[in-house]
């Protein structure tokens, strides 16, 4: 092979990496803008004080319904037709989503349409990180997937950044950027290996009933979704309603969501670059899970302590929690390394959106504990401590599932991926 084309085929690897970053970054920002924008766009379309925190947990678990149902569909579609064509279809809806949110009127509206950019989200991750392990060799595709999540997860930042300019004109920003990015992406290529597989009429290409017809298949699926369940109840509960948990600590000052996920996800992307490197230091995705549901559990011990918490501490903790989950690249690569070429884009497509899907059963549990600490309600003195207590609950039970489901899981650093499931 001449050093030309050794060039070219760096510059390739680069560019897709770049372009499956910048489609995460723009995942980022839809995904969250809602939760930035809750309690402003809720208001300003008629929605009562006190119904917010109900209502904005309704359009949310809608959204992540659409996230589940999208993440079979472009699973599937990336497996049989290809990872490029995800990558363009999944930008394309959430864009014209993002666009038509900017005109909601009311909450059904609002709720069917963040369902539709729910489905049009659940495809960007999965086919970008699928493309970047499949594409860059075993020893360093780490790095990759890494670099993917530390630019993607900047998102939340120009999520948070948006909603200066008012709810409407953030969610017509978030459309302008799919479109720009869908331009960008005219320049990317397949991965080799689906290629091969494409060829063969003999190999079963995207059946999500392979997942479930076979026992140890489903067993590994199953826990490869398990271990990235508490990073989405600190990103979902605990910063999202960090207004009312500002409220249930004493906060002298209302907190504001859009900041504190601002300082999550930047602290999340610093976390990126430490589980990244320390997975390729120890050569252990395994091990690198094991030190970060750890540690986060002591983050969130010190934000559910924080009595009185002011806007700075408050900063340093969402920072120093984000940090502390950090683990989101490493949980999908963890993910696609599990599983062969004809399977594996509808298990990176589908694992992180169950994670963010199972934000529906946690949300209801976690109420659920609410209400059982506080039956009498929003109003009621008792509904601060129930809301610290049911945090600390929640945070225990998902963090115990997801130490055990990872117990299960075989290491995958260095897994030639280049096999299909039979």
């Amino acid at each position: 092979m001449t050093d030309t084309t050794t060039n070219k085929i760096s510059r390739n690897v680069v560019f897709l990496v770049l372009v499956a970053a910048l489609g995460y970054f723009v995942d980022i920002y839809d995904l969250l803008i809602f939760s930035i924008l809750r309690k402003d766009s809720l208001a300003a379309i008629g929605v009562p004080a006190d119904q917010i925190l109900e209502k904005g947990l309704f359009i949310q678990n809608v959204q992540m319904g659409g996230l589940l149902i999208g993440g079979i569909i472009w699973g599937i579609i990336g497996d049989k037709f290809g990872r490029i064509k995800v990558l363009f279809g999944s930008i394309l809806l959430y864009s014209i989503a993002n666009f038509a949110n900017g005109f909601v009127g009311d909450v059904n509206t609002y709720a069917l349409i963040r369902f539709i950019a729910g489905i049009g989200l659940a495809g960007e991750l999965g086919a970008g990180i699928t493309l970047v392990t499949e594409t860059m060799s075993k020893e360093n595709r780490g790095y990759g997937t890494s670099l993917v999540a530390i630019i993607g997860l900047f998102g939340a930042v120009a999520a948070a950044q948006a909603a200066h300019f008012g709810w409407q004109k953030a969610y017509f920003i978030g459309g302008g950027l799919g479109v720009l990015l869908l331009l960008l992406r005219l320049g990317t290529f397949e991965s080799g290996m689906f290629k091969q597989v494409e060829k063969s009429e003999e190999i079963s290409k995207g059946d999500v009933v392979m997942l479930f017809n076979n026992g140890k298949r489903f067993w590994k699926y199953l826990c490869c979704i398990l271990i990235g369940m508490p990073l989405w109840f600190v990103v979902g509960i605990l910063i999202t309603l960090s207004p009312e948990f500002g409220k249930a600590l004493g906060a002298p000052t209302p907190l504001s969501a859009g900041t504190g996920i601002m300082w999550t996800y930047i602290g999340i992307s610093v976390g990126g670059v430490f589980a990244g490197l320390l997975s390729q230091i120890t050569r252990s995705r395994k091990l690198t899970m094991l030190v970060f549901l750890l540690i986060s559990v002591v983050s969130v011990v010190c934000y559910l302590n924080a009595a009185g918490i002011t806007q700075k501490q408050f900063i340093w903790l969402c920072l120093f929690m984000g940090t502390c989950v950090g683990y989101w690249a490493t949980f999908v690569t963890i993910a696609s390394e599990q599983f062969g070429t004809n399977l594996r884009a509808t298990v990176t497509t589908t694992v992180p959106n169950f994670v963010r899907g199972a934000l529906i059963p946690i949300s209801i549990s976690f109420l659920f504990f609410v209400k059982q600490f506080n039956p009498g309600g929003p109003n009621d003195p008792r509904q601060g401590p129930a809301m610290i207590n049911s945090g600390y609950i929640m945070m225990a039970i998902l963090t115990l599932i997801a130490l055990f489901a990872l117990s299960q899981l075989k290491e995958s650093f260095g897994k030639d991926l280049d096999y299909v499931e039979e």
